[in-house]
């Protein structure tokens, strides 16, 4: 999803890592918000703080995609190798 497609307001979801346990990951709920330090642009809010919208986020318009994305990367077979 391109930048220009958000507006503010929007719910969308994004695969959000722990920054204290950086190998614990999961689906989080995020606003697109206008960002407060750059007037005109947007940005995410998450957990009371503001990240900047960019390439490098995976965002998802629907929790259950963001969710089958988490699956996929972090599912059944990452368990079997902790658990394995």
């Amino acid at each position: 999803m391109s930048n220009q497609s958000y507006r503010a307001g929007e719910v969308v979801y994004v695969m959000y890592r722990n920054p204290h346990a950086q190998s614990v990951a999961n689906v989080q709920e995020a606003a697109v918000v206008e960002d407060p330090d750059h007037p005109g642009e947007l940005c995410l809010f998450i957990y009371d703080t503001y990240y900047p919208l960019s390439e490098e986020i995976a965002i998802y318009q629907t929790k259950e995609e963001a969710e089958a994305v988490y699956q996929e990367y972090f599912g059944d077979d990452q368990e079997e190798d902790v658990h394995g």
